[in-house]
């Protein structure tokens, strides 16, 4: 009996399943018929063709070609033209200089007299680059030690050379050309100093009649006939100074120390004009801008022959010591010499 009921059971679940499916798949139709849903398919088409080309191609094409080929072309070609022109005229220029206190300044000052920069009002014979107020061209400047100048000279489009510097650079076979000098009236005069408590001695009377005579005159006539060095002495000597007393300075030795070209040489003009008196020269070469001066202040030599006496006037100024001047005389002048470029067009200063 009872798997008689679970019999019943089963049949009967199976035929739900079989009414559920044919009801689904509508075999068996379930209450009225309903066919409108069917036009929705064509209602959807209708309406999004309709919206999407009407606004779609209508902004699309208006903008862009409005405002980019309207802008674009008004802006570039205004501003681009006017701000080139101003930096065109600057030239890529380099000018190596000395970089101690006055040969600085003097070696600027050259350049102002050229109008190739302004300084400022207050710079005096020791300006620094920091003093150029007006620099059209736009001119750069590598700044080295002064004797150091004529090495950098091939890396560079022109130097600014000390006179001595170069007459030494162009007897070690370096090719120098000079585009420029000072003019004539140039300050800076080659002095013979002394430290002020011997500058009346008859020591020092003796070596400035030396340093001062015709045969000094001669020398630099006959030398530098470039006029890369040139006598200041206006009324030369013989070689001695009357007020001296000789006979007492015989024997005795004068030790000077100087750098070298043209400064050594002349010494050895001097140094055969005292010996004629039995009195001895010592030369002592040295290269540098400092060891001249100490050495003299220091008592290790007489006196030196090195520098111009603005260099000197600032030496004292700066370091406290008493040198003087006993004897102005020579010019080396500076020069602007050729290193990249061959001449002055460059500078706009022509050939």
């Amino acid at each position: 009996m009872k798997n008689k009921k679970t019999l019943i059971g089963t049949i009967a679940a199976l035929l739900v399943v079989v009414l559920a499916v044919l009801l689904l798949t509508g075999v068996i139709p379930l209450g009225q018929k309903k066919a409108e849903p069917t036009p929705t398919a064509t209602t959807a088409p209708t309406e999004a063709p309709t919206e999407a080309p009407t606004e779609a191609p209508t902004e699309a094409p208006t903008e862009a070609p409005t405002e980019a080929p309207t802008e674009a072309p008004t802006e570039a070609p205004t501003e681009a033209p006017t701000e080139a022109p101003t930096e065109a005229p600057k030239a890529d220029i380099t000018i190596a200089l000395p970089n101690d206190a006055t040969n600085e300044g003097r070696a600027l000052l050259l350049l102002q007299a050229q109008g190739l920069i302004k300084l400022s009002d207050e710079a005096g014979i020791t300006a620094t680059v920091k003093d150029i107020t007006e620099n059209k061209l736009g001119l750069k400047f590598n700044e080295v030690e002064a004797a150091m100048v004529p090495n950098v000279l091939a890396d560079a489009d022109y130097a600014v050379i000390n006179g001595n510097y170069a007459l030494s650079a162009i007897q070690a076979g370096q090719t120098m050309n000079a585009l420029l000098y000072e003019n004539s009236e140039s300050p800076y005069v080659n002095v013979v100093s002394v430290k002020e408590e011997n500058k009346d001695t008859d020591m020092a009377k003796a070596l400035a009649a030396a340093v001062l005579s015709q045969k000094v005159v001669d020398y630099f006539a006959e030398t530098y006939k470039d006029g890369k060095a040139i006598a200041t002495i206006d009324n030369p000597t013989d070689g001695y100074d009357a007020t001296v007393d000789y006979a007492a300075l015989a024997g005795k030795t004068i030790k000077v120390a100087c750098t070298l070209d043209p400064h050594s040489f002349v010494l050895k003009v001097v140094k055969d004009i005292l010996a004629a008196k039995d009195i001895t020269l010592e030369i002592v070469v040295v290269d540098d801008y400092v060891t001249p001066n100490t050495m003299v202040d220091s008592g290790d030599v007489f006196a030196n022959y090195f520098a111009h006496q603005p260099y000197q006037d600032d030496f004292n100024k700066q370091n406290g010591t008493k040198l003087v001047t006993i004897a102005g005389v020579h010019v080396e002048p500076m020069g602007l010499y050729a290193g990249k470029q061959a001449d002055l067009s460059a500078l706009g200063l022509g050939k």
